[in-house]
């Protein structure tokens, strides 16, 4: 289907976003669609409480052929953290929260219990910045079935989540001490926002936010009165787009809200214009700046993460973010707050698009603010002298599964020496993360900062820091995509160890199964002779 601009569709401006011309604006989407096929997909930029630019292309459902519009409903999935952290925070400025107070406060359905005696209470703020100690699964038996078991069919009876968590919610690991991004998480935070201040959290969404906000087409719960205007999510398989069974979550405050491209723009004015749109507020512009402000960094050069919203440096400019990622949907909103520019984008049915649409999000946004692209620099000396205490495995931190990091770095990632360079690659199934990436130095002033390009990922380049455990004085490498870290482990301890077993016990089966053939002949050759 032909690309279709969408203008006024909400109160749409007739000027264009900074410099940048609604045909330049045009052509860089084209270039997106290009790079990126999809079934179904909206783009917008917001800008001084107004939507400036928006685009849409393809179809909601292709059994009907019905296009995409500002008024087409979306999953958002996970922006709905930002949401539940919205609905704390107006908690916490009526004073019945306290951020670094234990959540085990506030919680009636359930509790959090430690793994071990002597960890500190997960405080509500843990919980905001995924540093909750909690597990992507809470029940590893379920691990393979679909969604880990935490989806249901639409109408199934489900659980309450106090019965789902069986009364309580182990904390894995010390709060505080490492990232690991859970939907469990903000589930409790909703958990909380119902148990505080009464109300199921679906009502207190409609009630306290996406009222006062004029987002009368968006809800936590499937809308009888918006279904002919809902898509349809598509996986991209190898015979073409399949539709996706749309089914319900378990952890509903940290994934479920559906909306449209309309509503989510009057909610990136909110969030760019302190808390407020033209229809209405929902928080104090105080309160939304700490939101945005760093509450966990493991290296003073990544961004971190502020409460519920990821962080990112865009040449002098902060920028926030969250994507969301259910079967058949992506969605993401990438803001600079301090600049009152933001772009939103959903797609219902794209390859991969959890890698590329963030990414794509964050060059538009680079675009409007007129910063140029971050480039491999070539004026940074190469510091050999430091290689060796850098070269080695390193491995995630042990004691909180968290798949989708794992499926990125693997069994764990090495870093080596190349051809006179040292090179970063990753134990993955993703073929071009084990091939590896050339580290470039990036600071003149810390020869421990290096830069990668990502660009065949989507991604334009990133960043890689190293320094050493003031605790324990290992080295750790951290990545500013996200709050992550890796340690390196000791000679013969780490990923290459497991590669050995493994090569050394497919060797074994091997010999094992060559001998039960050759004594299967020759025993077979004698009894002919006989």
């Amino acid at each position: 289907m032909a690309a279709t601009v969408a203008r006024r569709a909400m109160e749409v401006s007739s000027s264009s976003p900074g410099s940048a011309s609604e045909a330049e604006l045009n052509a860089k989407v084209d270039q997106i669609l290009s790079r990126h096929p999809a079934v179904g997909f909206a783009f917008g930029v917001v800008r001084n409480g107004e939507l400036e630019f928006f685009r849409t292309h393809g179809v909601a459902d292709m059994a009907t052929m019905r296009p995409v519009t500002a008024d087409t409903v979306f999953r958002i999935a996970s922006i709905t953290k930002t949401f539940t952290a919205i609905a704390v925070m107006q908690l916490w400025e009526r004073g019945l929260v306290d951020l670094d107070a234990p959540a085990n406060d506030y919680l009636r359905a359930f509790q959090l219990v430690p793994a071990r005696p002597g960890f500190r209470p997960a405080s509500v703020r843990h919980l905001m910045t995924h540093t909750a100690g909690l597990a992507e699964m809470v029940h590893p038996s379920r691990g393979l079935r679909y969604a880990f078991g935490e989806s249901y069919a639409l109408g199934e009876s489900r659980p309450s989540l106090g019965e789902y968590y069986r009364g309580g919610l182990r904390v894995h690991v010390e709060p505080g001490t490492r990232f690991a991004y859970t939907d469990h998480s903000f589930a409790t935070l909703g958990q909380i926002v119902a148990d505080v201040s009464g109300e199921p959290i679906d009502m207190y969404f409609r009630k306290h936010i996406f009222g006062p906000l004029g987002m009368a087409d968006t809800d936590l719960n499937r809308l009888d009165r918006v279904e002919s205007r809902r898509a349809t999510g598509y996986n991209m398989g190898p015979h073409g787009p399949r539709p996706v069974t749309d089914r319900e979550w378990m952890t509903a405050a940290a994934s479920s809200i559906y909306s449209t491209p309309k509503d989510m723009a009057r909610y990136v004015a909110a969030l760019l214009g302190g808390g407020a749109n033209g229809h209405g507020s929902v928080l104090k512009p105080a309160t939304l700046e700490m939101m945005f402000g760093a509450q966990y960094q493991p290296h003073p050069l990544v961004p971190g993460i502020g409460l519920a919203f990821s962080r990112f440096e865009i040449g002098g400019h902060l920028a926030v973010e969250h994507e969301g990622v259910l079967p058949g949907f992506n969605s993401d909103i990438f803001l600079a707050p301090h600049d009152g520019v933001g772009v939103m984008a959903f797609t219902n049915g794209a390859r991969q698009a959890m890698f590329w649409l963030p990414a794509e999000a964050s060059d538009m946004l680079r675009y409007l603010l007129g910063v140029p692209p971050d480039a491999i620099r070539t004026d940074v000396p190469q510091h050999p002298e430091l290689w060796g205490e850098i070269c080695g495995w390193y491995e995630l931190e042990a004691g909180v599964s968290d798949t989708r990091i794992r499926s990125m770095v693997g069994l764990g990632v090495e870093v080596f020496v190349s051809r006179g360079s040292l090179v970063f690659r990753a134990m993955s199934p993703i073929p071009a993360l084990l091939k590896g990436f050339r580290l470039h130095p990036d600071d003149v002033t810390d020869p421990y900062v290096f830069r990668v390009d990502a660009s065949q990922f989507g991604m334009g380049t990133a960043r890689i820091l190293f320094s050493r455990d003031p605790r324990t004085g290992t080295m750790r490498m951290h990545l500013d995509l996200m709050p992550i870290s890796l340690h390196r482990v000791r000679a013969g301890s780490g990923p290459q160890r497991g590669i050995a077993a493994a090569a050394g016990a497919v060797a074994l089966v091997a010999a094992i199964a060559v001998r039960r053939r050759r004594a299967r002949w020759t025993k077979g050759k004698a009894t002919a002779r006989g």
